[in-house]
């Protein structure tokens, strides 16, 4: 009994500190590729490579879970996400304000996709929930964008750190989802 007690508690604290590092390395590399892709930086191409990444990093955790097919189906709807942002940004500062429009648009579909498809696979994740929370990650996301093209590097900063503590909420939704589900909680 003991043992079986240690056990769900390493597995809660692995489990949320993995899902913790993915989600604030999304804040993190999204940060880095708008910074990268507004300033016209060298690394803009490395970063973009790296930020494509977090969606298999994500599968990869997510499969031991729900599956190869599910966690292929979150990569790709997670990647999709991160593709239409960089799109967004880069018409943004392209100045074609008619273009991130429509993206704007695709990029709030694809956040809703991502809300039914997890509320599809466990339970415990709410898909209105889920909406608030992507809604408000793409808000932020889009105001970090906005603040660094303005050269509002103190408001940048500020919205970073909001986007760092949402990213956490998020975090803590999808652990707290994958441990009742899986009864470790």
């Amino acid at each position: 009994m003991q043992k079986n007690r240690y056990n769900r508690a390493k597995v809660n604290i692995m489990l949320r500190q993995i899902i913790r590092e993915l989600w604030e390395q999304h804040g993190f590399w999204t940060q880095s590729f708008i910074v990268s892709a507004v300033d016209g930086l060298e690394d803009t191409e490395l970063v973009t490579k790296r930020l494509l990444r977090n969606p298999a990093d994500f599968a990869a955790v997510l499969i031991n879970f729900y599956g190869e097919q599910n966690a292929n189906q979150f990569k790709d709807l997670l990647t999709e996400h991160l593709t239409i942002a960089a799109d967004m940004v880069n018409n943004a500062k392209a100045g074609d304000m008619l273009r991130y429009s429509e993206l704007k648009k695709d990029w709030f579909r694809n956040a809703d996709e991502i809300a039914a498809f997890l509320s599809s696979i466990n339970p415990y994740w709410n898909r209105s929930e889920w909406q608030k929370m992507l809604h408000k990650h793409l808000d932020l996301v889009e105001s970090e964008a906005v603040t660094r093209l303005n050269r509002q590097y103190e408001k940048n900063i500020a919205v970073f750190d909001e986007i760092e503590n949402q990213s956490l909420l998020m975090a803590d939704y999808m652990s707290d989802g994958i441990l009742r589900q899986f009864g470790y909680s």
